[in-house]
């Protein structure tokens, strides 16, 4: 553990020094992926000299004790915090997940429920931005496609942090919310008061810092520009403002109609493909991250869930914070949003 720390330490003076060069923050991208770094070695240097420290009190407290009696509950106190000190360090010295600290792209998707499931998957929108704003992440919605009765057939939003810390980074907090999220209420379409159960899929991908991180060559892309729809607008079915941007390669298809500009639009669907681009260059390196990826979501059938959603009362309408989660699967988090 020792030769792993002290290499971890060389690397935390080394990026110190590139960090007070100002041609660093000249990339931004660059400065960020050090500045991640920094902060997670900085943990492991402060843990390794509290406990360097701790040691050292633990000596002299010992050769004190044998001249003065006083100092012996001292010795005591120690030796007990030592053992949670070892730890700590211990646990800073596992690898964490290399994308913990990446800001996150989020896919919902209407699935079985009809109406019911598009509005549910607005529900859950809603529960993801606010649990993003209680962290002070900012978030953008790239894409909607609107239901008829106001919820979302499928929606993709944009998630960012604010810290360089891993552990506090978007994909750490919701790399496990990907999966099939079920619903069981009674809902507005519903005029009999029937429990209705619905389901909507989640997808999280991390994000790519930059974009040359993927390669992504234009002889590979096929870009279809088309007529945006919607309820109405200025832009909608007036202009070719919508693009569908084809990865040849992967097969993988990316729409976006949201912004009025073609251009923006365009750029808001590279962001996408970069991050389903990335997701899949990880799964096929690693068939632990393929197996746990590729089962978030097989047929976003309702007996796929992750996570069931229990309404009380006669409305969900009527009771929006009143939400019980139930059968939760092991190894996901709680629902950020969901207890109140």
């Amino acid at each position: 553990m020792i030769d792993s720390v002290n290499a971890l330490l060389d690397e935390h003076a080394e990026i110190q020094t590139q960090l007070s060069d100002p041609a660093v923050h000249a990339d931004a991208a660059r400065a960020k992926k050090l500045n991640r770094r920094y902060a997670q070695l900085s943990q492991i240097k402060a843990a390794h000299e509290g406990l360097l420290a701790m040691q050292d009190d633990l000596l002299a407290a010992r050769e004190l004790a044998k001249e003065d009696d006083a100092f012996a509950a001292e010795v005591t106190s120690l030796e007990e915090a030592l053992p949670a000190a070892q730890e700590r360090l211990r646990r800073l010295l596992i690898p964490r997940d290399p994308d913990d600290g990446r800001d996150v792209i989020m896919e919902i998707k209407a699935g079985e429920g009809g109406a019911e499931s598009a509005l549910f998957a607005a529900d859950l929108l809603r529960m993801y931005l606010h649990y993003a704003e209680s962290k002070g992440w900012k978030t953008e919605i790239l894409d909607r496609t609107e239901s008829d009765l106001g919820g979302y057939k499928d929606v993709q939003v944009a998630i960012k942090g604010n810290s360089p810390d891993p552990a506090l980074g978007v994909w750490a907090h919701l790399k496990y919310e990907g999966g099939v999220h079920r619903v069981q209420r009674v809902p507005a379409t519903e005029s009999q008061g029937r429990i209705h159960t619905s389901a909507a899929g989640v997808l999280v991908f991390p994000e790519v810092d930059e974009p040359e991180e993927v390669e992504i060559s234009q002889n590979d892309l096929k870009i279809d520009v088309y007529r945006s729809s919607g309820p109405g607008g200025q832009s909608v079915n007036t202009t070719d403002s919508a693009v569908r941007i084809t990865h040849l390669p992967t097969g993988i298809v990316v729409s976006m109609q949201n912004e009025k500009s073609q251009l923006q639009n365009r750029e808001a669907g590279m962001r996408v493909l970069r991050a389903r681009i990335l997701a899949k260059q990880q799964e096929d390196a690693a068939a632990e991250a393929s197996a746990a990826r590729k089962t978030q979501i097989r047929t976003v059938d309702r007996s796929e869930r992750i996570r069931t959603y229990n309404f009380p009362g006669e409305s969900h309408r009527r009771s929006p914070h009143g939400i019980q989660v139930v059968q939760p699967r092991s190894g996901h988090g709680r629902c950020p949003r969901s207890r109140r």
